[in-house]
């Protein structure tokens, strides 16, 4: 990853260099060649206007004033000069190579400056067997030409100049791209390091310890990353322990039931030719283990369909709710002598889970029926707080100590009872728990003033 990261920095700063430094340099460097070409032809006018008063002179005196001419102008500046008079013949060069008399009237630059019109450009040179950029211009005397100077370099000396002009930018390109290096290996470091550590974390977890956890450091999006991927493995952990628990207190659970429905097919087996009635016993006996074992299982699939789920929210009227339980509760409250009481206000909305709910008041309620004796009653009642809702179910049964109330949320738990009270599966409770959980409920027992249990569920209001 740090490598691509590298690259594709770069590479983006390289393309911008690209985009922006190539026409600029093919700019520059035309405007370098045109200011070469109109100093060149800017000297080679000076050399003309110096040397027009001495052509009406006689040689050797007029040479030896075109020379001086030429001489002073070699202290400053390089190049090619040659002067001719009217009719195109040399009359002094800076080349040594060439003769005073030389026709030049053959050169296309020489003939359009003896017509009165400046020149330049690039030609090919037989003599210097390559191009040469040269200026010719005319020398004049009023409206009449006198003769010409030219002056010539090599193409090589112009484009010189050329680079020297775009070693500038080409120095500020560098410059460019290395910074570009150094900030992309910080960045790439800055982002890749924090990613190598979650993902070396990733390879503790996927190994099973279920106990690592990343840092949270870089970036914003990794920070966040490192947050999420810590709270994926605290739930994965509390899931898989939960699994675990669920799976040993399940398995010792179901022994219970499944041993005893076996003897009592066994001892039914081994009466049913000698003592009819007796085989008989065991079966009913047995049916009973299994309706307590259907139950028992019934119980144990929705506990695991409960934990660790989380249940969508919707906007309920929890009175009605409350109410539509209490009225469903009540045919099975008038077979134990009970009254079902509601005591809640008209109207009272709050986004939460439906489902949630209904399962936790009927959990409540079958667990006060359990307890309630006789011509008691048991109370339903439904109180708007500052930050949330409650929903108490109150007994008059009798009632639990702070120890007991603070362990009845615990899978497979169950209280020390009289007699008179069936045996239950200890698992009511914790489905409560784990249906609070999934739905962001707050689930408690307390003392009821009545002296039995007040079974609360709270239901935050929304922000």
């Amino acid at each position: 990853m740090k490598k691509r990261l590298l690259v594709a920095m770069v590479g983006l700063v390289g393309v911008v260099l690209i985009a922006h430094d190539v026409p600029l340099a093919l700019h520059l460097s035309q405007i370098e060649r045109d200011r070469l070409s109109t100093a060149i032809e800017r000297d080679a006018f000076t050399i003309g206007g110096k040397i027009s008063p001495t052509l009406s002179l006689e040689d050797p005196e007029r040479r030896s004033a075109i020379n001086a001419v030429l001489d002073e102008y070699l202290q400053t500046k390089s190049g090619t000069i040659v002067v001719v008079d009217s009719n195109g013949y040399l009359l002094s060069s800076t080349d040594p190579s060439v003769t005073p008399g030389t026709d030049y009237v053959g050169r296309p630059e020489i003939a359009t400056a003896l017509l009165g019109d400046p020149s330049s450009g690039t030609r090919l040179s037989n003599t210097l067997g390559g191009d040469l950029v040269y200026v010719a211009v005319p020398v004049l005397s009023g409206a009449e030409v006198l003769g010409a100077v030219r002056i010539t370099f090599p193409k090589s000396v112009l484009d010189k100049s050329v680079r020297d002009q775009l070693q500038g930018l080409l120095l500020a390109a560098s410059v460019s791209i290395a910074m570009a290096i150094v900030v992309a290996l910080v960045f790439a470091r800055t982002v890749s390091k924090p990613l190598d550590k979650l993902r070396a974390t990733t390879d503790v977890l996927a190994s099973g310890d279920l106990t690592a956890t990343a840092l949270e450091e870089g970036p914003g999006e990794t920070r966040q990353l490192a947050r999420s991927f810590n709270a994926m493995a605290k739930r994965l952990g509390g899931l898989i322990d939960r699994q675990r628990s669920f799976s040993g207190d399940a398995s010792h659970q179901l022994r219970t039931p499944l041993t005893a429905l076996r003897l009592r097919l066994e001892q039914a087996g081994e009466l049913i030719t000698s003592s009819p009635e007796q085989a008989q016993i065991h079966i009913d006996e047995a049916l009973n283990e299994t309706d307590r074992l259907t139950q028992l299982t019934e119980q144990l699939l929705r506990l695991a369909r409960a934990e660790g789920a989380v249940l969508e929210k919707e906007l309920i009227d929890v009175c009605e709710i409350v109410r539509d339980r209490a009225q469903e509760w009540q045919y099975l409250a008038d077979e134990h002598d009970v009254k079902i009481i509601v005591q809640a206000p008209d109207g009272l909305m709050i986004n939460t889970n439906q489902l949630a709910v209904r399962e936790i008041i009927d959990n409540y309620v079958d667990n006060a029926l359990e307890v309630a004796p006789p011509k008691s009653q048991i109370t339903l009642t439904v109180r708007a707080l500052v930050d949330a809702v409650e929903i108490v179910v109150s007994d008059s049964g009798r009632g639990m100590s702070p120890q007991q109330r603070e362990r009845a949320f615990d899978r497979f738990w169950r209280a020390d009872v009289d007699s008179n009270r069936r045996t239950g599966s200890g698992l009511g409770l914790a489905i409560v728990a784990q249906l609070a959980q999934a739905s962001g409920l707050r689930v408690e027992l307390r003392e009821s003033p009545t002296g039995g249990v007040d079974a609360v569920v709270g239901i935050p209001k929304s922000l």
